[in-house]
């Protein structure tokens, strides 16, 4: 593994073939690090201190990129344990709710214009970037106020999910709208709307069956009989 490390900081070095000697790697690896030291030693001497990241960069442009991978498990854990701690601060932290709901800071908290709630919470596979899908509940100028606030104050919540989360590094926090909850409100409205003027329809229609069934009677007993009057002698 060493080999391929200092084969990638000084590709015109080649590898030792596999039936070399053990003597012979460590010749070569003594002289590349001695190179390496070298490079470090004239860095030193100039005005720019030795930089091990610029070395790398001076690699050859077709060489591959390392990206580091966290394991699946954590990566979901780290996900439930961020949507755990962004619901608890838009209970709890003030700076969150007045930028969610500014009419909150003029002590207006029985009126709100909209409820904000997180809905899914997506960590790429590098722990670097964050996707919070947000639901927010309101008209049409409360939900543009909670997203902008919540966009507004991303740099304030990747603060304090790396002091609450205790992370190494804390990945960057990207809020979206997330409609599908709100769709599906407004579906389950309509339909219950429906629902209520069919039933209203039937009713209305029921009574008046039942309204004209007693007219009819009505007009029975009403009819005058002929022989209403006449009496019989045997």
């Amino acid at each position: 593994m060493s080999y391929l490390l200092l084969h990638q900081l000084y590709p015109h070095q080649p590898l030792p073939p596999s039936s070399t000697s053990s003597m012979a790697h460590l010749h070569l690896g003594t002289a590349l690090f001695g190179n390496f030291c070298n490079s470090c030693s004239v860095a030193r001497r100039g005005s720019q201190p030795p930089n091990f990241i610029n070395i790398l960069r001076s690699s050859p442009p077709n060489s591959s990129t390392i990206r580091c991978m966290a394991n699946p498990r954590r990566v979901k854990m780290v996900a439930k344990q961020i949507r755990r701690e962004l619901s608890d601060m838009l209970l709890t932290d003030k700076v969150l709710q007045y930028a969610v709901l500014p009419e909150a800071a003029l002590g207006a908290d029985r009126y709100l214009s909209s409820l904000t709630t997180i809905s899914d919470v997506e960590v790429s596979a590098d722990l670097q970037v964050v996707k919070v899908y947000v639901s927010v509940f309101g008209d049409e100028r409360g939900r543009e106020v909670a997203i902008a606030g919540l966009k507004s104050k991303a740099k304030y919540v990747r603060s304090e999910l790396g002091r609450r989360m205790k992370l190494r590094l804390t990945p960057e926090i990207r809020f979206i709208e997330d409609e599908s909850l709100e769709r599906g409100s407004r579906v389950i409205a309509i339909l219950d709307r429906l629902k209520n003027e069919k039933k209203n329809a039937e009713s209305h229609d029921e009574g008046k069956s039942q309204s004209s069934d007693l007219s009819e009677d009505d007009r029975d007993w009403d009819v005058d009989d002929p022989d209403d009057g006449i009496i019989y002698i045997k």
